[in-house]
């Protein structure tokens, strides 16, 4: 009765773990990185807000990483005119839904929002945009083994090259990109990152912190469990 009443228990498990849920590889964890987080943001502002905003984020939000306010005006800032201006997409409504049919989703909160039962938003994203391969029957000409049957392009293939996919639903890469697989593989984990900072900018200071209060808390049990001793020591 007991092994029934768990094995219902467990069934709900079960039936997510087999579902369709892809694979995903562990993005690389480079939160504390700001070299990484910078060159993240380049890829960022340069590939994905033509069409994707990010408009829980302002611009001088960047300093946060690293960035003076003149890097940012200098090297990022293409689509707002003042420092404090939220990442809007350069996108309109009008040509986006010419263009995908739809209107792109804002990539602000992306990294939480893809969170699953396969893994985190940063495992998602990192293996979503490594899994691009060309595909005829699209519209845009490209789908994505991650994501089937996705409206957005590859807008990174140039660095990372063409990939196919073969009868047995294997990525090989066809026609390289600029960069090697190495060297693209990297470049995407500096744009996750970046992704996963812009979902909560201050998750590396609340782990720090959350960090440092632990170890306040053990020491201060055992400065409490001391004067306890020494408080209850006659009554003992």
């Amino acid at each position: 009765m007991r092994k029934l009443i768990l094995a219902l228990l467990l069934l709900p498990l079960a039936a997510l773990a087999s579902g369709d849920e892809p694979r995903l590889d562990r993005a690389p964890d480079r939160s504390g990185d700001p070299v990484a987080l910078q060159n993240g943001a380049r890829l960022f502002v340069n590939n994905c807000l033509n069409c994707h905003g990010a408009s829980y984020v302002r611009y001088n939000r960047l300093k946060d990483i690293g960035l003076s306010e003149q890097q940012i005006r200098d090297n990022l800032m293409f689509t707002a005119d003042k420092i404090g201006e939220p990442m809007r997409v350069a996108l309109t409504r009008q040509d986006a839904k010419e263009f995908f049919g739809t209107w792109p989703p804002d990539l602000s909160l992306i990294a939480r929002s893809r969170a699953s039962a396969a893994g985190s938003g940063a495992d998602w994203l990192y293996t979503y945009l490594r899994s691009f391969y060309r595909d005829p029957s699209r519209p845009s000409g490209w789908n994505n083994a991650v994501f089937p049957n996705v409206g957005m392009p590859h807008v990174l293939w140039q660095l990372q090259g063409e990939q196919v996919m073969d009868a047995g639903h294997k990525l090989t890469l066809a026609r390289p990109g600029a960069l090697s697989a190495r060297e693209y593989d990297d470049a995407v984990g500096d744009l996750v990152a970046f992704l996963v900072w812009m979902a909560e900018p201050q998750a590396h200071f609340r782990k720090q912190l959350g960090v440092a209060v632990l170890l306040f808390l053990a020491v201060f049990f055992v400065v409490a469990y001391a004067m306890k001793r020494a408080f209850w020591k006659d009554v003992h």
